[in-house]
């Protein structure tokens, strides 16, 4: 009898065995992604995580296509990442279904891809500020350089694929070439050693040898330059971009030249130079106060070495010995995301001023009670008429910083509470129809692919009015009066490929006589579909125009016969 059990028992563990073994096949089959969260197989019911991955991907199904019916007036969809920020099943699982809807083929789903991904934008930057506040945390040598400017990179930059890994492989393959270069100069040199850059070099004269070629790799053999041409360009302070376009401005070009030179034994330190970051290198004793004791060396310069005097004459005036003090890994990432923040300021095309929310984030995680970055991120919020309640949680932290300011905080907190009330009372959207006598003059439909007479742009339609409904200061200052028909034609809400979205004349608008995909970031907020020729509104545009669709059809039919379509 004992022996007739252990036999089922065999049989019935060998079933389980096999059938885990099945569902393994198929969990890799179907989400291959996912098999580097499992370190070893042993002990997973992979049953179990079969279900769980299936239960994420409905409910990341449930929640993507919720969004436009709720948040379709909105640029940034606030509440729908709260109710994300409670999920009930692993995020990684969520995640993964995210970047499934993200990766469809086809022109299709544009609405979906457009809100998977915003959430998964906000989670993935949830996620990268976890790890910079536990990076802050870490005790001063403990803060690399370059992992903070990834950090930065990776949160502004949440939907690319940027690793710490990957990013020091690639100065890992910089520093090689280093090396080879050194050894035909020097083949004894202890940077060749194999624990070169655990110990570093004393000698000034083997720094010198080592610094010589990486000024050989970096600015002759690979040509990186700064970017003198495209100096405000966002790019130039993502450290992986650098590495790519092997080009930046002087703080990025300066955590890539110190990185190398560390792991070759020399320590160079960085200095929060006015206008322009650099970095110095000892000459006298270690540790010294004497600001002539370094020589200064200028990254985006192609690693020139510099005296006092001649940092002078790089930024054109004098300054005191306080700015040539070496600076803090903290210190330097406060200084790059100044940086971002100044760029944030001065985008004009992104209206949800994303890289100036990113850079506000930033700033904020490093220094939480600074009064003035507060300040702006409460405006910028109210603004955008975006987390409107958080807007009212910043404004009550400024108030216990700094009670001076209370003139502003009281004027913000005043219509913040009056945007929540308009909120509750907002009724159901405005419906405009093409059979309406006051419409009649309106030529041109949602989803037409259309051309600027004047200014050559190509664009989609994705909202009219039966005349302009500017105020008189955009009309004077657009000059919509010199026009032939005025202010007194039809105007369309135009997506531009530029990434703008512009409000057009009718009579400065004609068909698209080879249409084509509007490389837009909103586009998926307004269209589920590009057919080839024209856009398919959404549900919720379809909404505000229901006779808008059939004219599309017919009008694109009719001047794109070619059979396209």
């Amino acid at each position: 009898m004992l022996q007739s059990s252990s036999v089922s028992d065999n049989r019935a563990f060998g079933r389980s065995v096999h059938v885990d073994l099945v569902v393994l096949a198929g969990f890799h089959l179907a989400w291959p992604s996912l098999l580097k969260y499992y370190s070893h197989t042993d002990g997973v019911s992979w049953l179990e995580e079969y279900k769980a991955r299936h239960n994420a991907g409905l409910e990341a199904q449930r929640i993507v296509a919720s969004f436009s019916k709720r948040f379709f007036s909105e640029h940034v969809p606030c509440d729908g990442f709260s109710d994300i920020e409670t999920l009930g099943c692993p995020s990684h699982f969520f995640e993964d279904e995210l970047m499934c809807i993200l990766n469809m083929e086809g022109r299709k789903g544009l609405t979906w891809k457009y809100y998977a991904k915003k959430i998964l934008y906000f989670l993935r930057q949830q996620n990268i500020l976890k790890n910079l506040k536990e990076y802050l945390q870490r005790p001063t040598d403990q803060q690399s350089f370059l992992e903070g400017a990834v950090l930065i990179d990776q949160y502004c930059n949440p939907l690319s694929d940027i690793c710490l890994k990957s990013v020091q492989a690639q100065v890992d393959d910089i520093t090689d070439k280093v090396r080879k270069v050194l050894r035909t100069k020097n083949a004894r040199h202890p940077s060749l050693a194999s624990k070169a850059g655990e110990v570093l070099i004393p000698e000034v004269e083997l720094q010198r040898q080592v610094l010589d070629a990486m000024n050989c790799v970096l600015y002759e053999q690979l040509k990186y330059k700064g970017n003198e041409l495209d100096y405000y360009n966002s790019l130039n302070s993502y450290i992986h971009q650098v590495l790519i376009r092997r080009t930046g401005i002087p703080i990025s070009l300066s955590v890539l030249y110190l990185t190398i030179a560390r792991q070759l034994g020399v320590k160079l330190e960085p200095v929060n130079f006015p206008s322009h970051f650099l970095l110095r290198w000892c000459q006298g004793k270690e540790g010294s106060t004497d600001i002539f004791d370094y020589t200064y060396i200028d990254a985006f310069g192609k690693g020139k070495q510099l005296t006092v005097k001649e940092c002078e004459y790089l930024i054109g005036h004098h300054v005191t010995e306080e700015f040539y003090g070496v600076v803090t890994s903290k210190e330097v990432l406060q200084r790059m995301v100044g940086n971002l923040l100044n760029l944030g300021k001065r985008e004009s095309t992104d209206q949800s001023y994303q890289l100036l929310r990113d850079s506000l984030d930033l700033y904020l995680a490093m220094y939480p009670d600074n009064v003035q970055h507060l300040m702006l991120q409460a405006r910028l919020y109210f603004h955008l008429g975006i987390w409107p309640e958080k807007v009212l949680d910043i404004l009550q932290h400024i108030q216990a910083l700094d009670p001076s300011q209370h003139g502003a905080v009281g004027y913000l907190v005043q219509h913040t509470l009056e945007h929540i009330e308009r909120r509750k009372e907002e009724v159901g959207p405005e419906v405009k129809h093409r059979s309406d006598e006051k419409h009649k003059e309106v030529c041109f439909s949602i989803g037409l692919i259309m051309k600027h007479k004047r200014y050559g742009y190509n664009c989609v339609i994705y909202g009219w009015d039966p005349a302009c409904m500017m105020g008189h200061e955009w009309i004077r200052n657009m000059n919509v009066h010199s026009l032939p028909h005025g202010p007194h034609q039809p105007f369309y809400n135009v997506l531009v490929e530029d990434g703008s979205c512009r409000y057009a004349a009718q009579e400065n608008l004609e068909y698209n006589s080879e249409p084509r995909e509007i490389p837009h970031p909103d586009i998926g907020r307004y269209f589920s579909e590009f057919t080839g020729v024209h856009y398919l509104a959404n549900t919720e545009l379809e909404i505000r125009y229901p006779e808008d669709l059939e004219l599309t059809r017919a009008t694109a039919q009719k001047i794109y016969s070619s059979g396209k379509e």
